[in-house]
């Protein structure tokens, strides 16, 4: 009888990581597609992408704005998760932030749009922008500090400053602007004159 249960235990907690799994890949194949075509970017492009049926979105996600919301959260955990790791296996600190704040365009890429698709939620996005700065700023706080401490740039720059410059520059555009370029100018500044 105690054969059965544990077996039967084993299979419940197989079909939770199973789903854990499937629904981290829907939101990979996601975000993917947001970056690429935004978040009014159709269901069937996710699906497609994630390599399952509608139903299988809408089942873990019921509406647009859940999935959106879950995409963004997966994506900060990522990118959080990722300046440790850049910071642990680059040799050069400065190499590693600049690393890093690739990344964080490119989250910056998939927030475009979440605001109006939050517009009557705001205390839901609130929450979220509060996740946002709890998540990210200790890391870039970190990956800063470090490439401070090794004389790659200069130290009087915050987290803070630097992330909301960042997502300024990130901001609308059109075809004759190029964001990337102007954050990789940013990006240099920062190991151009040291404060004093």
């Amino acid at each position: 009888m105690n054969g059965g249960t544990t077996s039967s235990t084993n299979a419940v907690v197989a079909k939770r990581a199973d789903a854990r799994r499937n629904e981290q890949a829907l939101l990979d194949a996601a975000a993917k597609v947001f970056v690429a075509a935004g978040v009014d970017a159709p269901v069937r492009a996710i699906a497609a992408e994630a390599g399952v049926g509608m139903g299988t979105i809408y089942r873990h996600f019921p509406t647009r704005a859940d999935l959106v919301i879950a995409v963004y959260r997966h994506q900060i955990d990522a990118l959080a998760d990722a300046g440790t790791t850049l910071l642990a296996s680059r040799g050069n600190p400065y190499q590693a932030l600049a690393q890093w704040l690739e990344l964080f365009v490119d989250l910056l890429v998939t927030k475009h749009g979440l605001a109006g698709m939050l517009q009557s939620d705001r205390a839901g996005f609130d929450v979220l922008h509060q996740f946002f700065l709890d998540r990210l700023l200790p890391v870039c706080s970190q990956l800063l500090e470090a490439a401070a401490d090794a004389g790659s740039i200069r130290d009087d720059v915050t987290a803070y400053e630097l992330l909301r410059g960042i997502g300024n520059l990130c901001v609308g555009g059109d075809d004759d602007y190029d964001a990337r370029r102007m954050v990789g100018l940013m990006v240099d500044g920062l190991a151009g004159r040291r404060a004093t």
